[in-house]
């Protein structure tokens, strides 16, 4: 049963020194709640807490590379109901930030950084829904999006929403109320071309009709 204040943090290291480290630094912390496994079993077990005021789990995972075995554990925390993720790790290459990022890591701290006051800097950013990662690897997180923006998406005419050009363009003519003839004149496309654009973005992103597919877009940002 958890019964103290703070954020709840789940601490899994895959060596035994490391999570007697982590767990050693932490319990003295008052911003910080230890969970242990049951505790998190049993949590899997409630009923959904109320998002507006119960702090969400944070898991606190400590590697010395993101091989697979530590994908396997930054994936189960997930499922395990940790909804949010720190990662501290000795190497950290370009490959493993981006598979990070991907699994849902919110801040990523190097072993050799991390003190006891940065590791719960990260939990409470992580807590609140902030991103945290060192200024270099922000970079180069940056220059991995840029390289997969022009080597990647580009030569498919793909924008990094996952748009295509050209049903963005559909979309926001759409958006402001044009209809399909309207719409293949000012593109100079055919009417077939107009309804199968659309067609393929209500499937692929399983959306209703053409208005669902206009309020999809516009409530996350893609036009």
């Amino acid at each position: 049963m958890i019964t103290q204040q703070g954020i709840p943090v789940w601490v899994k290291a895959l060596d035994p020194l490391s999570q007697f480290g982590l767990l050693h630094a932490l319990k003295q912390r008052p911003e910080v709640a230890l969970i242990s496994d049951a505790d998190l079993a049993a949590l899997q077990q409630s009923p959904p807490p109320d998002q507006g005021t119960a702090p969400p789990v944070v898991a606190l995972v400590a590697v010395d590379s993101l091989d697979s075995g530590a994908v396997q554990v930054l994936r189960a925390a997930t499922q395990r109901g940790c909804r949010r993720t720190v990662l501290i790790g000795s190497t950290i290459d370009d490959d493993a930030l981006m598979t990070a990022v991907e699994l849902g890591v919110s801040g990523v701290l190097r072993r050799t950084e991390a003190t006891a006051d940065r590791i719960v800097h990260l939990l409470q950013a992580a807590a609140a829904g902030d991103g945290s990662l060192p200024p270099d690897l922000l970079g180069r997180l940056l220059g991995q999006v840029s390289r997969m923006q022009r080597h990647v998406l580009a030569p498919r005419r793909l924008s990094d929403t996952g748009l295509s050009d050209r049903e963005t363009q559909v979309l926001r003519l759409v958006a402001d109320g044009k209809d399909t003839q309207e719409i293949a004149r000012e593109l100079s496309y055919s009417e077939r071309t107009v309804k199968n654009v659309l067609h393929d973005v209500t499937s692929r992103l399983q959306l209703k009709n053409r208005s669902h597919a206009v309020a999809y877009a516009l409530r996350e940002g893609l036009i």
